[in-house]
């Protein structure tokens, strides 16, 4: 059983290769993100509570969804204390059920990059903005603790133009599946860089 209490930075790295479970398809994760509410400036949290993200403020073990540049449901489990609004970005994963479902959800592409990327890994299971808000923990929606496909590794986050230097991105080395890191175009040097 997963410890969805702890920090985002804590548990963040035992996600990777956790199985995750949606919409007749399930997911081995390998990569995601760890993003610290209040305390972290790139983190949708940073600026409090807000109408589209009140299901991150919720309890721990509860989906936050939200739109990427308009057309893509990126997911996070939300951890730590209830009202932190810390949360685990899920970045790529490997389809491990479903997989004739995730290539009907995106057609053409080859197996590895079913879901790579935090849009790609919403839309293989089918994610809109309106799952935001259920939970891991309860309901059909699984989360199960897994085994790495790879040594874990960690290093910066992608595109997030502040508090860039920090290594809470975790992801299992070598798997073909991992998105490429991509700095943000819009990094300030100096600015919230820590």
């Amino acid at each position: 059983m997963l410890d969805l209490t702890l920090p985002a930075v804590d548990l963040a790295p035992l996600l990777v290769g956790a199985l995750l479970s949606d919409g007749g398809v399930t997911l081995q994760v390998t990569e995601v993100e760890a993003y610290a509410g209040a305390d972290d400036p790139a983190a949708h949290a940073f600026i409090g509570p807000r109408p589209r993200t009140l299901h991150l403020f919720g309890p721990p073990g509860t989906l936050y969804c939200y739109l990427s540049h308009g057309l893509h449901t990126c997911g996070n489990v939300v951890c730590g204390a209830e009202g932190e609004g810390s949360a685990v970005l899920l970045r790529a994963g490997r389809v491990l059920a479903g997989i004739d479902l995730a290539r009907e959800r995106r057609p053409g592409v080859a197996d590895a990059g079913l879901a790579r990327g935090p849009g790609n890994f919403g839309r293989a299971l089918g994610w809109t903005p309106a799952d935001s808000g259920r939970s891991f923990t309860v309901g059909d929606l699984g989360l199960e603790p897994g085994i790495a496909s790879g040594r874990v590794l960690a290093g910066p986050r992608v595109g997030v133009s502040v508090a860039h230097r920090r290594p809470w991105r975790f992801w299992a080395d070598g798997d073909p599946s991992v998105s490429a890191y991509r700095p943000s175009p819009r990094i300030v040097p100096g600015h919230l860089d820590w």
